[in-house]
């Protein structure tokens, strides 16, 4: 048994023992459950992948004369401007007004890649300088009726990420029975079972790690986009009574997290704006939890392999809430580059990018081996017994 303040005792003074989750994986198999749990101090987990439910929060401050903005644009991206004068929230879907202009929703060959909120995010991280032009609600006391400026990292008050959404604890992979390419968050899903796209990387994603949220809660510490970060709150859509197997990891969607941290601390190099062909734009965002080894329950955990994980195979090509399925399938077989669905051979490709997710739960561990992050005692737990409600009582307009 450990406890957190004895972890991060010897993180200070750089005594701790820390694998990735990778690494224990391969020891576990070397030496067994229990010398792993004697000898190992920290488990470091990561993923890089699509997490559509980000954004950023960025407060400008006040121009003179004030201004109250009521509409906002960077670099022709829409901002949500409902908060006080000059705090802006920027989603990381939210779409340039000019490609919307353009008309080229659901064009099979547009021209551009489409600018969203992710890419301006990435390039505020970078550094680059943004485009701001405001509109604002004249009043007494903000007379102000218009503002356009240069703004960059540097020139603002706040920026970090509120996310609302992140770290699905697992997801779906996604198939297309019909006739013609359709265009998802998942990219093109092929006509007549062409592809399949799934967007966890398996046994290295953090919540497969702790399938309880035994070791995580409001208020720990996490690597965030490169820098520092803390879980806010449970995600949007957080639903932890997916059904499981034996080894408590979820057939299906189930937990999700919601994130914050300091956007002016990342790197740009784990905070990326992406776009999806005729569906949008996005952010790529890498995330690392380090787990505390208090117990040996947690090695347990974290011994479990992509063949013992499974995700739904779901069919796109009907366009219902509740789409049918064609059973589950392990990562391991995800992994191998294809999988037979009624007797047909499908390839697969991973949405996430494996190599980085890799990479995160490294970098995080060097963190803690040099004594730059410790850990911390969550303030409260995440719900596991948060029910999903869905929208079923609706009028067509």
């Amino acid at each position: 048994m450990r406890t957190i303040t004895e972890i991060n005792e010897k993180i200070l003074t750089q005594r701790a023992v820390v694998f990735t989750v990778e690494e224990v994986k391969a020891l576990i198999d070397e030496i067994g459950i229990k010398k792993v749990t004697q000898q190992v101090d920290v488990i470091t987990t990561g993923t890089f992948e699509p997490m559509e439910s980000s954004g950023a929060i960025i407060n400008l401050g006040h121009t003179d004369p004030p201004i109250k903005i009521r509409r906002a644009w960077f670099d022709g991206v829409p901002a949500y401007s409902g908060f006080g004068a000059v705090d802006l929230y920027l989603g990381a879907t939210s779409v340039s007004e000019i490609a919307e202009n353009e008309e080229i929703w659901g064009n099979e060959n547009p021209t551009n890649i489409i600018r969203g909120g992710g890419h301006i995010i990435e390039d505020l991280i970078a550094g680059k300088p943004i485009q701001l032009r405001a509109q604002g609600q004249v009043t007494d006391c903000y007379p102000r009726a218009s503002f356009e400026t240069t703004i960059t990292r540097d020139t603002i008050n706040q920026f970090y990420l509120f996310n609302p959404r992140n770290l699905y604890q697992n997801f779906i992979v996604g198939v297309n029975g019909g006739e013609r390419t359709l265009f998802t968050y998942l990219g093109a899903l092929q006509p007549r079972l062409g592809n399949a796209v799934y967007s966890n990387p398996g046994e290295i994603s953090p919540l497969f790690n702790d399938p309880d949220l035994q070791l995580i809660g409001i208020g720990t510490r996490i690597f965030l986009g490169g820098g520092i970060g803390y879980i806010s709150w449970e995600g949007t859509q957080h639903f932890p009574l997916q059904k499981r197997l034996e080894n408590r990891t979820p057939v299906g969607p189930a937990a999700t997290l919601a994130l914050i941290g300091d956007a002016k601390t990342m790197d740009a190099r784990w905070v990326r704006g992406c776009y999806f062909k005729n569906y949008g734009p996005s952010l790529m965002l890498g995330v690392g939890i380090a787990l505390p080894v208090l117990h040996e329950e947690v090695v347990v955990n974290c011994a479990v392999r992509d063949r013992e994980i499974v995700a739904p195979i779901v069919d796109f090509s009907i366009p219902r809430r509740v789409r049918p399925t064609f059973g589950l399938v392990s990562y391991a077989q995800l992994k191998t580059g294809k999988i037979t669905i009624e007797g047909k051979t499908v390839r697969t490709a991973p949405l996430a990018s494996i190599y980085l997710s890799r990479q995160v739960a490294i970098e995080l561990k060097n963190w803690i081996v040099e004594g730059n992050f410790t850990l911390t005692e969550p303030v409260a737990p995440i719900s596991t017994e948060r029910v999903f409600l869905p929208q079923d009582r609706w009028t067509e307009i």
